[in-house]
């Protein structure tokens, strides 16, 4: 087998093996930093429903006091104002939703789905975790998969119950929009359903697979182009040199005197073998005249 086959094989060899590390390490952690960025996205959609919650409480609650003795509006409740804003959002992004999913809900639309509702149990299979525990999960969509990120809807305010306690307690405007069948028995400290947000993953997931693609291809190509200078090195530097010199010196054993002389050029390791090659030919030459005389 020749040098530069061998060469070439066991650099194949090398760089398949650090292109395939390569590949699985980049891929994964491309993978990983989509990830981190849809649970990030998902992240800002909650603390942007909390923050509307927490506005409508304070600053709009209030200002309806007065019209809700006649008449029952839902826009002083801070989940019903958290949806609809996010309801705005999802018109443009209808990947991107948001839902204050409540097993036994005032409001049909925040009725749990199947899916909703195993979230929601599982908060309640844990009633003493804190209000800002997360779950997080994947699920599969008609549009793709799809990241979710939930959190406890606890009742920790007794004011609350005002409402949610006994249709008999309940403002009777609220009775008369909703009736008396839904969104009763909740109690203080009870887990009653989940904020859960929804974000596609598909978006990132492309991006990251792009970004691999291109990453890859570049490593590709430097890779080429190292194996191709290598190479050509390997034929100029070595491999030609060592041939002629061979070539040479398969003649001079055979006692050919018309052999050329091989020209030492340079400092290397080649250069230093051809001259050493050359005085040992000398040497011969004037042994073997040495003996004819």
């Amino acid at each position: 087998m020749k040098l530069i086959l061998k060469f070439n094989i066991a650099l194949l060899a090398v760089g398949a093996i650090g292109f395939a590390a390569t590949a699985a390490v980049s891929y994964r952690m491309l993978q990983d930093k989509a990830r981190a960025e849809t649970l990030q996205n998902a992240r800002v959609m909650m603390e942007a429903a909390a923050a509307t919650r927490s506005y409508t409480n304070s600053n709009i609650v209030h200002l309806l006091a007065t019209q809700m003795k006649y008449s029952f509006l839902p826009e002083s409740v801070p989940s019903f104002a958290a949806a609809e804003v996010f309801n705005s959002l999802h018109t443009k992004l209808p990947d991107y939703t948001y839902k204050d999913a409540v097993l036994n809900p005032t409001n049909p639309r925040d009725r749990t789905t199947d899916w909703e509702a195993d979230i929601v149990n599982q908060f309640r299979q844990n009633p003493t975790q804190n209000d800002e525990a997360e779950l997080v999960g994947v699920r599969d969509t008609p549009s793709g998969r799809s990241l979710y990120l939930a959190r406890a809807i606890t009742i920790r305010d007794k004011n609350c119950l005002a409402c949610h306690d006994t249709a008999a307690t309940a403002p009777k405007t609220m009775i008369d929009r909703y009736g008396g069948s839904n969104g009763f028995g909740w109690k203080h400290n009870e887990t009653v359903g989940a904020q859960i947000v929804s974000v596609p993953e598909q978006v990132h997931a492309e991006r990251a697979y792009a970004t691999f693609v291109a990453f890859m291809t570049s490593m590709g190509i430097v890779f080429g182009a190292v194996f191709i200078t290598l190479n050509l090195m390997l034929t100029f530097l070595v491999i030609r040199p060592i041939s002629r010199l061979s070539e040479i010196a398969e003649r001079v054993s055979l006692g050919d005197a018309t052999a050329p002389e091989f020209n030492a050029r340079g400092s290397d390791e080649i250069g230093g073998l051809g001259r050493a090659f050359a005085r040992m030919r000398t040497s011969l030459q004037k042994a073997i005249d040495l003996i004819e005389q």
